[in-house]
């Protein structure tokens, strides 16, 4: 351990090194810290969208409509797969959505059979609006690291990550 104060998941470890000193618990030391900070930041974000009546879910939906430019336009079925959500799942949160006046369906010019969801003048402003205040949540909780260890840390998540999906392939 480095001479940072310890946390709770050094508590853990060294409790598992009590028990089973022949664990190498490296993993659980990353992806401890790793779960409870993304429980945390979830926290953090629900707070940052609330007040614009928003929950995560519903957030990333309408941030999926923005980052597609404009006419901030898609189907249901490409929102679902942007987000990995059943077609049930999305249904619901577009109904939400649209009660809101953030979004509106309409028919697809292109297929009689199929729908076009599309951010409404209110949905982007509350998206703007609601996004900056996630970011700056998130910009807050990262102030304990100076530039160069938030980029080192992006990088090594970039990593971790690109690794865990291409052994989820085998």
């Amino acid at each position: 351990m480095s001479a940072q104060r310890k946390d709770a998941v050094d508590t853990i470890i060294d409790q598992w090194a009590a028990v089973r000193p022949d664990l190498d618990t490296r993993a659980m030391e990353v992806f401890g810290r790793i779960y409870r900070l993304s429980r945390a930041m979830g926290d953090r974000a629900d707070k940052a969208y609330a007040p614009y009546g928003i929950s995560r879910g519903e957030f990333d939906v309408l941030a999926t409509l923005r980052r597609a430019g404009e006419p901030y336009t898609l189907s249901p079925r490409q929102l679902s797969s942007t987000l990995m959500l059943t077609t049930g799942g999305m249904t619901g949160r577009l109904d939400k959505l649209e009660r809101a006046a953030l979004l509106r369906r309409s028919p697809d010019p292109h297929d009689r059979r199929g729908l076009q969801v599309t951010l409404t003048e209110k949905g982007l402003t509350v998206i703007d609006e609601a996004v900056g205040a996630g970011l700056a949540a998130q910009t807050a909780a990262l102030s304990s690291l100076d530039d160069e260890q938030a980029g080192q840390l992006a990088d090594l998540l970039r990593e971790l990550l690109a690794g865990t999906q291409g052994s989820q392939q085998h």
